[in-house]
C-alpha cells in the first residue's frame, strides 16, 4: 500500500496480493480517521460479497475467484466501540461484463486498487440495532 494525503483527501494505491478491507482499516487506524467516505476502482481475483436477508437478519455471502474488474467501490468510515468501522459496497464485473454487487467483506487485489478517501471533521459511532440486525449510525 502507498498513500499520499492532501488536506482532507487521501489517495491510496493498494498493490497486488494485498487485501482491500483490512488494508483500508489499517490505514484509517494509522491516520486516526474517524469519519469519511471512500470511492475506488481496481481489480480482484478473490472477493467475498454479501447481501443481507432482512427477514432472517443474516448475510448470504458469495466468493468470486476469477478475474474481476472492480468497477465501483463506495463506502463510509465511522467508528463502533472505539474502532474504525468500514461499510463498503462493491460492484465487480467479469470478462463477459456480467456484474455482481453487494456488501464487500474482503477482496484481494489482482493488479491494483486506486481509492480516494474524503475525510470529514468529527466522529459518528454505530450501535447494533436488534430490530433490523444492523450496526446503524448514531445520529
Amino acid at each position: 500500500m502507498k498513500y499520499q494525503r492532501f488536506h482532507d483527501k487521501v489517495i491510496i494505491r493498494i498493490d497486488k496480493g494485498e487485501e482491500i478491507v483490512s488494508t483500508l482499516k489499517h490505514l484509517c487506524t494509522q491516520l486516526d480517521m474517524k469519519l469519511g467516505s471512500i470511492i475506488g476502482i481496481g481489480a480482484t481475483n478473490d472477493a467475498t460479497i454479501g447481501l443481507m436477508n432482512t427477514t432472517t437478519r443474516t448475510y448470504k455471502s458469495t466468493r468470486f475467484t476469477d478475474d474481476y474488474e472492480i468497477s465501483s467501490l463506495v463506502g463510509n468510515i465511522t467508528t463502533m466501540d472505539g474502532e474504525v468501522y468500514l461499510h463498503l459496497h462493491v460492484t465487480i464485473c467479469d470478462q463477459e461484463l456480467n456484474t455482481y454487487g453487494g456488501h464487500l467483506s474482503s477482496a484481494v487485489v489482482s493488479a491494483t486498487f486506486e481509492g480516494i478517501i474524503t475525510l470529514i471533521k468529527g466522529q459518528v459511532d454505530r450501535t447494533k440495532d436488534p430490530s433490523v440486525g444492523l450496526n446503524l449510525l448514531n445520529l
